[in-house]
């Protein structure tokens, strides 16, 4: 019965809206040469599109925001949603770096991943926003939700990385409310659901 801190997303109300048309095309004959080079044609376009797609940093937050919203009002997170928010948030946070907004966006990434039970994907995006943001006010809870995971049987299973995360965690932010979780977990790392309730019931 280990202690699960997990954040709550941050609400973001954005209308999405599709819009289609359809149009009838006369058929035509194309010689097989022409198909290749529209096809040619159309592959590039798809790429430049992307590209300009992926430095429009607006477009990737608010595509992010969006799928946070979605996400919001879901009572189970479902996979497909799940990957379409994480292709998201990491887009915005690998493709818009700079922005202060992006280690939130990789702890989302996370909370997320390991909502679908993707761990290895939840400690690539803990780890870079640990390593990346080291001055950011959001390090901690980075630290805190990797060391969770070691903590964590069914995880990553490493009681030893998990207790040097959140002695560490305690040394570099002693005043933070997460030195004070790290404390707590430290206390319960290592013992049965049992022991920690008798140690609960002393208290």
């Amino acid at each position: 019965m280990k202690s699960n801190f997990l954040f709550s997303i941050i609400i973001a109300s954005f209308v999405f809206f599709v819009g289609c048309s359809n149009r009838e095309t006369e058929k035509v004959a194309i010689p097989l040469e022409d198909t290749s080079v529209q096809s040619s044609k159309t592959s590039d376009s798809i790429i430049r599109s992307n590209k300009l797609y992926l430095s429009d940093c607006k477009k990737l937050l608010s595509e992010a925001k969006k799928m946070d919203s979605i996400l919001l009002k879901e009572m189970e997170v479902k996979n497909d949603v799940a990957n379409k928010a994480i292709k998201a948030f990491t887009d915005f946070a690998y493709y818009c770096a700079s922005d202060s907004l992006c280690p939130i966006y990789l702890i989302k990434t996370a909370q997320v991943a390991q909502s679908i039970n993707n761990i290895p994907q939840a400690k690539v995006v803990l780890d870079k926003c640990i390593v990346d943001y080291k001055n950011s006010i959001h390090r901690p809870a980075a630290l805190f939700l990797l060391a969770q995971l070691y903590d964590e049987a069914t995880y990553l299973n490493n009681e030893m990385e998990a207790k040097q995360l959140y002695q560490k965690i305690i040394d570099e932010y002693p005043k933070s409310d997460w030195a004070k979780s790290s404390k707590g977990a430290l206390n319960f790392i290592g013992k049965s659901d049992s022991q920690i309730i008798d140690q609960l019931k002393k208290k």
